[in-house]
C-alpha cells in the first residue's frame, strides 16, 4: 500500500471509523453528545465544541492547501467558535467535520508519494508528511481530551 494510503486510511481511523490506536474515534465519541454537552464548560477546559471546532479548524485550512489554495490558518484563530446555541447548529458542526475530514483524506489518497518529501507551503513547516502526521497526532490528542471531558460530564 502507497505511503499516502496509508496515510489517508490512518487519519480516517481517528476521525471517522477507526478503532485501531484509541479503540474510539471522534465520530463514535460525538455521535451521543448533545449540543448541551458540547457546550459544558468543565473548570479551564475546552468544552466539547470547541475542540471540534478547533480540530475541524485545521483539516479545513490543510484542505484549502490540498486544493491549490494558500495556508491561511492561523493558531490564533482556531478556538474562534462561533456560539452553539442549539442542536441543529452542533449538528452542523459534525458534518462540517466529517466533511470536511473525508475531503481531507480522499484529497490526501489521490497525491503522489513523492509529494510527501515535498516542502509544505513555506520551508519552516517541513514536509507534507510531517504535516500530516502531525495532523494525525493533533487528532489523537484532541480525542483523548473529548474522551476526558465525556466522562466528567456523565
Amino acid at each position: 500500500m502507497s505511503t499516502t494510503l496509508q496515510l489517508a486510511k490512518r487519519f480516517r481511523e481517528v476521525v471517522l471509523d477507526g478503532l485501531w490506536i484509541a479503540n474510539t474515534n471522534f465520530k463514535h465519541q460525538l455521535s451521543d453528545v448533545t449540543w448541551e454537552q458540547a457546550t459544558t464548560k468543565i473548570g479551564s477546559l475546552n468544552t466539547i465544541a470547541m475542540l471540534t471546532f478547533h480540530i475541524d479548524y485545521y483539516i479545513a485550512g490543510l484542505v484549502h492547501v490540498f486544493e491549490g489554495g494558500d495556508l491561511e490558518i492561523r493558531d490564533k484563530y482556531s478556538f474562534d467558535l462561533p456560539p452553539v446555541e442549539s442542536q441543529q447548529q452542533w449538528e452542523d458542526l459534525l458534518n462540517k467535520l466529517w466533511n470536511d475530514a473525508e475531503r481531507f483524506a480522499t484529497l490526501l489518497e489521490q497525491m503522489p508519494d513523492s509529494k510527501m518529501d515535498e516542502g509544505f507551503v513555506d520551508e519552516k513547516y517541513g514536509t507534507y508528511l510531517r504535516n500530516i502526521d502531525g495532523m494525525i497526532e493533533h487528532c489523537y490528542y484532541h480525542l483523548g481530551q473529548i474522551t476526558l471531558i465525556k466522562k466528567l460530564l456523565s
